[in-house]
């Protein structure tokens, strides 16, 4: 799976993308804090079967920050705005960021891995993974497999969007909750703390902080 490495690597590149006027320390420290936050679930596992990928790897609960920010900074009067007056433009900027980061940078990049994210958990428990391709093919025409629909026996269609398992029957490996099992009552558990598990990750974790140094030379020469 995407390693806190990658997330963070990608969160630097959208970071240098998206936050224009507001790119400095305090930004970047509240987007890194971000999109490490989910991996809480990974101990919640301990006492809350299948929570990892589950409990904060979801998109019910950005859906519901999204709409409280869109009623705080959109619907409601400006100087009646919680987030503007506590914060300015630059937390509504940062907020606003800060959502799309975690959807894009976290939880829907570990949606194409390993098991997937527990998508609309807890109102549906179920985990998906965004697995298959797309392509233009010669012969074939456009060929995707990411939804799968064929018709059954009778007749009716049968819909497969990447369905694996609940949290009763799934169980994603992390550092605290291994998924090998110990034989040998002697034998040392191993807790394997991923950084970059191919190539195009550890690419990605190294193009954040790069392209961010380099916002940053060009904003001085700018000014300069």
């Amino acid at each position: 799976m995407p390693s806190t490495t990658v997330h963070a690597g990608f969160t630097l590149l959208l970071a240098a993308g998206l936050l224009r006027g507001t790119l400095d320390r305090r930004a970047i420290a509240v987007l890194l804090a971000l999109v490490a936050l989910p991996e809480i679930d990974s101990a919640a596992g301990l006492w809350l079967d299948g929570a990892h990928r589950a409990l904060l790897h979801n998109l019910t609960i950005p859906l519901l920050a999204g709409l409280w920010l869109y009623w705080d900074t959109r619907l409601r009067e400006t100087d009646r705005s919680w987030l503007r007056g506590r914060w300015g433009q630059w937390g509504v900027t940062v907020a606003w960021v800060a959502l799309f980061v975690h959807v894009f940078a976290h939880v829907l990049l570990d949606y194409a891995h390993l098991e997937g994210i527990n998508a609309f958990y807890p109102v549906y428990d179920r985990f998906l993974r965004l697995e298959g391709e797309l392509a233009l093919s010669t012969t074939d025409g456009i060929v995707q497999t990411f939804v799968d629909v064929d018709v059954g026996a009778d007749g009716g269609e049968m819909t497969d969007v990447g369905a694996t398992g609940t949290t009763a029957d799934t169980h994603v490996a992390n550092p605290v909750e291994p998924s090998e099992t110990v034989e040998e009552p002697d034998e040392p558990v191993e807790r394997l703390f991923p950084v970059a598990e191919s190539g195009w990750q550890l690419f990605l974790a190294l193009a954040g902080p790069f392209v961010l140094v380099a916002r940053r030379f060009q904003e001085r020469r700018d000014e300069a």
